[in-house]
């Protein structure tokens, strides 16, 4: 069986990435988002306990253990390894060459990675030679658990954002059609310039083409700004359409999906629509220009003589070949760079962080010598890595070179033969010479493509999510015999049915129109119960009821609109003082804005700011103590 790379979506998703490539490879592809909410994700990413429960939940049988290097060689393979204490990947292979050991790795946030035995050992031993293992086993129930997760996504979902612009699209691929047919006339005025203007003398001749090309000059170049300004107008609007409809999404998504989020999660999710913008505008455009004006130049070589065509077309492949060539082991090496500079930036972080203690315990040299460690083995990497692209780039500058060299050995033998004239031989130099540019951006669309398809797949498992319910539901029940809330066998947990319990067997009534307060030590539970009671979590077993309607029939719009909160971690925006508290009013109300300053008793301080309401507050205006932050909340 073949192994297929599974890419991880998040910073915290490489377990599940993992368990994702060993079920593909026993032959069940499932969703990464399954694994996923099987895994029981944190912000601190997921143990092995999480991979457990999914796997099993999957038909697949798992056992850990602490295992020598030499011991896995003998052990079924594929296992997920935990990766410099704060990683997983997969193992998948380990083969000899030359005697040595090589360890193939699929590392979820990299790619498919060969390392020596020493630097499989550096990142995965952390007791002489030992490391921990998760290895797995396709059980009788594997295959038979389906999905719930609908990723049904392709990119001709994609194709909905460039349909309002079938008018500029028609435009732009009529101005790339005027400049491929314009940029095709060039090498025949090159050819006539020489066989008609400069042999025959013919002076007027000359300057007719010469002022010929100036004006083709011109009209390529005015196509090309005519291009790029209707490309920037189809780009940007995709752009917006895109990111708009991403947030209406994230803004509609519950909790316990931002609880699994760090904040470059959605940063990279709003690159990728940056990448995939640029995908179907952009990089799609001038790679389609590019290929158009390759065939023009190919049928023109064609034209003039066959025999110069396949020399190009053999050695363009040989160089390319030559490139790719390298593309192994600079992954490698890359992976190798990317493991110091992480290394690297984590000792240098604790430096500057940690400068007092050094200095409190006469720490200064040990430190100092660390970091000199470091930086020698990033050199030792970068001259490796330089080596390497010194190889690539000569031998692919020598075998362009040799192809320019040889075909224009052959055009000058036909020209001295009579087979061809001067002209064509200047027209053939100047076709090669124009071949390069569109060539390597073709070479470049091709892995444009596999960044974008990365980037579609992040973006389509958020569309799969389940939105939260806001509306067709009861609205707030009045008060009856029972009024309050009625809460009975409550409990909670955040990380699955294995892990500790947030709230465990809470009974309680909390009624209406009293004050209740809910008191306890730290960690107790208290911020998970009123998140509960916010509806910010509804995963559990029991009801809770508000005048004896479960909280889950009630409308979500109404409920919270109903509800003011002060959270334990509470945000202030960015933003005026008044737009802080009438939060979502569009129009705000200033006798409901100034009573909420009187209750909050901020009359007198904001009255002391020369904006007074309009003053700007948050993390980019005006700075406020911890005890201000909270009666702004």
């Amino acid at each position: 069986m073949g192994f297929k790379f599974s890419a991880q979506f998040d910073q915290m998703d490489c377990g599940p990435a993992c368990l994702k490539m060993v079920s593909n490879y026993f032959g069940k592809d499932y969703p990464i988002q399954f694994l996923r909410e099987n895994s029981f994700l944190t912000k601190e990413g997921v143990s092995l306990l999480g991979l457990s429960n999914s796997a099993a939940k999957i038909g697949i049988d798992t056992f850990v253990a602490k295992i020598k290097v030499e011991k896995l060689t003998d052990s079924p393979l594929p296992c997920i390894l935990y990766w410099n204490q704060n990683h997983f990947i997969v193992l998948y292979n380990i083969k000899k060459r030359n005697g040595k050991k090589i360890y193939q790795i699929a590392d979820p946030g990299f790619g498919l990675i060969n390392l020596s035995e020493q630097d499989f050992l550096a990142s995965w031993s952390f007791d002489k030679g030992s490391g921990i293992a998760l290895f797995l086993k396709p059980g009788p129930q594997f295959g038979k658990v389906e999905s719930t997760i609908n990723t049904n996504s392709s990119f001709k979902d994609l194709l909905k954002y460039l349909l309002p612009f079938k008018k500029e699209l028609v435009k732009l691929f009529f101005s790339l059609g005027v400049g491929s047919l314009l940029t095709m006339v060039f090498p025949f005025i090159t050819k006539i310039l020489i066989d008609y203007g400069v042999d025959k003398k013919n002076l007027s001749l000359i300057v007719v083409l010469l002022l010929s090309q100036f004006f083709l000059y011109v009209g390529v170049s005015t196509t090309g700004i005519i291009r790029n300004w209707i490309a920037l107008y189809i780009g940007s609007k995709v752009n917006i359409y895109i990111i708009s409809d991403f947030l209406t999404k994230l803004m509609s998504l519950p909790l316990k999906f931002f609880d699994t989020k760090l904040k470059g999660d959605f940063l990279q999710r709003i690159s990728d629509h940056d990448r995939i913008e640029s995908f179907l505008t952009h990089e799609g455009i001038f790679t389609l220009f590019s290929l158009i004006n390759v065939s023009v130049f190919l049928i023109v070589l064609t034209l003039y003589s066959v025999q110069i065509l396949v020399v190009f077309i053999i050695l363009t492949i040989l160089s390319i070949l030559w490139a790719y060539r390298f593309q192994h082991k600079k992954k490698q090496l890359d992976y190798v760079l990317f493991q110091q500079n992480s290394q690297n930036k984590e000792n240098i972080y604790e430096l500057i962080n940690s400068v007092a203690e050094i200095k409190n315990n006469n720490f200064e040299d040990y430190k100092k010598n660390e970091w000199q460690v470091i930086q020698i083995k990033l050199f030792k990497i970068k001259q490796k890595i330089l080596r390497l692209d010194q190889y690539q780039t000569i031998g692919f500058n020598l075998l362009n070179q040799i192809k320019n060299l040889i075909i224009l050995y052959i055009a000058s033998k036909e020209v001295l033969e009579g087979h061809i004239t001067s002209g064509t031989l200047l027209s053939i130099s100047f076709i090669i010479g124009e071949m390069g540019s569109p060539i390597n951006q073709i070479i470049s669309f091709i892995r444009t493509f596999q960044d974008a398809k990365i980037s579609f797949e992040r973006l389509s498992e958020i569309n799969s999510i389940q939105s939260e319910k806001f509306g067709g539901l009861i609205a707030i029940p009045d008060a009856n015999l029972i009024s309050g809330f009625t809460i009975k066998d409550l409990s909670f947990q955040y990380e699955g049915p294995e892990s500790s319990f947030a709230v465990e067997k809470i009974n309680v009534c909390i009624p209406e129109n009293r004050t209740t307060a809910i008191v306890g030590e730290s960690g107790s539970g208290k911020t998970t119960l009123m998140k509960i009671l916010l509806r910010f979590y509804t995963e559990y077993s029991v009801n809770i009821l508000y005048n004896n309607c479960d909280l889950r029939q009630i409308s979500l719009t109404e409920w919270r609109k109903n509800i003011g909160t002060v959270l334990q971690d509470g945000y202030i925006f960015s933003d005026t003082i008044e737009r802080n508290i009438a939060t979502s009013d569009l129009a705000i109300d200033k006798d409901k804005l100034n009573r909420a300053i009187e209750m909050a008793r901020l009359s007198s301080y904001i009255e002391s700011l020369p904006l007074r309401t309009k003053t700007k507050i948050g993390a980019s205006g005006k700075g406020l103590s911890g005890g201000k932050n909270r009666e702004f909340l």
